[in-house]
């Protein structure tokens, strides 16, 4: 069937308004892609090259693909029917995208033996989103054909085309980011711009009196997927935490149990906050930072100013206010939406102040030193870019009193006899910038924290405050730290503004902290000994 004798066509400001929404849904897809994925393989510049990469190419197949199909055959139920397939397959994603990536994930730590984390995100996105982005590919090729009445106007009528298809792709953006993601959640956003697509494909067969079965079909499915969909839960298989949510920046759940209360912004990997409700020590590396504020004598000040920047819902300020009389603890914490779960969930000290800001930017804009500065800023799992080159240790180290200690949170221990580690990355490059580094590994977890200062005395004057240390539990911990501590020899690799590879390390470190964990059950998957 011609173009032509679809009326609706005949109207060239609903062509224009397909190539506008079709540009909108796409990018809000690939927003909603980089949130789905995020919570399980974090959301650092691999994963969103990854999802860029291969949307641009079921872009560029189905422009492809949608050339030659309108030459062949211009029938327009045909675009419209792609475009109904594509919101049907958008709106399932909220209601089955996440046990897909679930079984991807089981699947590559059987098929493969590197680059897990990498493979499952490129897979669980070929699985996902390819198809459903192949298919809006299609549009802009098969919209010129029916466009363009007189060849003279190609040239404009295309520019307007592609003029409406990048507007909606920049409203694609935005609005996901800052509206319909930290609003309603991932879900409710693939929701609503599958309605949109849907809404736009009703309109075509309705006035074109076609298509009433796969139109009835699409809008059960899309009904079901409203009803069943519509969740925030990434963790679906928990039913008892005790907030679940999303932010601009994380995915966010708290989990409560009789002696804590967690934070974590990742399905699968680790805590990033946690309150011991009887105000004990955690056992984790807050605890082991803990030795910073010794190191930096607190003891012998009348008052000692702790920074954290990348404050979470502020254990470490929490500990270093109750330990030790002396100390004013002031956080920096990017994510607003975490400050609020700190009053509402979780200790954090009443009337500290946290700063809603990038930890760097922050120190940027700040005079004020301090004696103790605790980096521990990790968006997901993965390590800032911004946080861990040359330029932003020598801010901390100038915003640092005489005798003042950084402590960093490293939380992706390798192998020590690897020099290409990431931390060995992190460690030398802080050498640089401080005269004295310290390392301590924490037990039992993937941690290791460091202390770098410049004062030379610094071990000399925590061996001495430890000892002089009267609440038994903390002198207990601190005699651990004492005995592991280790004295770091610096390597040779710096990362700076220019370059800091940190993706690819971290990455490569996860990569390496999975494969350890279920070496042992693929082999025995593999070797016949357990069945799936």
């Amino acid at each position: 069937m011609e173009a032509g004798k679809r009326k609706i066509l005949s109207n060239k400001v609903f062509l224009y308004m397909t190539e506008f929404f079709s540009g909108v849904c796409v990018m809000a897809v690939e927003q909603g892609a980089s949130r789905l994925l995020a919570p399980y393989f974090s959301s650092s510049q691999i994963v969103w090259t990854i999802i860029i990469g291969m949307i641009m190419i079921a872009m560029a197949l189905g422009n492809i693909y949608g050339g030659r199909a309108v030459d062949k055959d211009p029938n327009p139920d045909k675009l419209y029917g792609r475009i109904l397939i594509a919101a049907v397959w958008t709106a399932l994603i909220p209601l089955l995208g996440k046990y897909v990536i679930l079984g991807v994930s089981a699947l590559m730590i059987v098929a493969v033996s590197t680059n897990l984390l990498i493979w499952a995100a490129f897979v669980s996105c070929l699985v996902i989103f390819v198809y459903p982005l192949f298919l809006l590919g299609t549009v802009t090729p098969s919209l010129i054909k029916y466009t363009v009445d007189d060849l003279n106007e190609s040239g404009r009528i295309a520019g307007r085309l592609g003029a409406a298809n990048t507007i909606g792709s920049i409203l694609g953006t935005f609005v996901p980011t800052f509206v319909t993601i930290p609003a309603a959640g991932t879900s409710a956003t693939f929701l609503i711009f599958s309605g949109i697509l849907m809404a736009l494909c009703l309109v075509y067969f309705a006035s074109s009196k076609t298509g009433k079965k796969r139109v009835a079909a699409a809008v059960a499915v899309f009904l079901v997927s409203c009803t069943f969909g519509h969740s925030d839960s990434f963790a679906f298989w928990d039913k008892n935490l005790t907030y679940e949510g999303e932010s601009i920046y994380n995915y966010l759940q708290v989990r409560e149990d009789s002696n804590t209360v967690s934070l974590s912004t990742n399905v699968l990997f680790g805590v990033q906050s946690i309150t011991m409700k009887d105000h004990s020590l955690s056992g984790m590396y807050y605890d082991y930072a803990m030795a910073a504020p010794l190191m930096a004598n607190v003891n012998n000040h009348d008052h000692c100013d702790v920074l954290v920047l990348g404050n979470g819902t502020g254990t470490y300020a929490s500990q270093c206010e109750r330990y030790f009389d002396n100390v004013t603890a002031e956080g920096v914490e990017i994510d607003g939406k975490i400050i609020g779960l700190a009053s509402e969930y979780f200790d954090q000290p009443a009337g500290m102040q946290v700063t809603e800001y990038d930890g760097r930017a922050f120190l940027n804009a700040v005079g004020k030193k301090y004696d103790v500065i605790m980096v521990d800023a990790f968006r997901d799992i993965t390590i800032p870019f911004q946080m861990s080159t040359q330029e932003f240790f020598s801010e901390v180290r100038d915003h640092l009193n005489d005798g003042g200690v950084m402590a960093v949170n490293l939380n992706m221990r390798g192998d020590e006899n690897d020099p290409d580690d990431i931390n060995h990355y992190l460690s030398d490059t802080i050498s640089t910038v401080f005269d004295h580094i310290y390392t301590v590994d924490v037990p039992d977890y993937t941690n290791r924290v460091l202390f770098a200062t410049n004062a030379a005395d610094a071990k000399t004057v925590f061996a001495d405050n430890v000892a002089k240390e009267n609440r038994q539990d903390l002198r207990t911990l601190m005699n651990t730290v004492q005995d592991q501590l280790q004295t770091y020899t610096p390597g040779t690799h710096v990362m700076t503004d220019d370059k800091a590879p940190v993706e690819l390390l971290g990455m490569r470190q996860i990569d390496a902290i999975i494969r350890e964990q279920v070496g042992y059950y693929r082999d025995l998957l593999l070797s016949g000994q357990l069945e799936l």
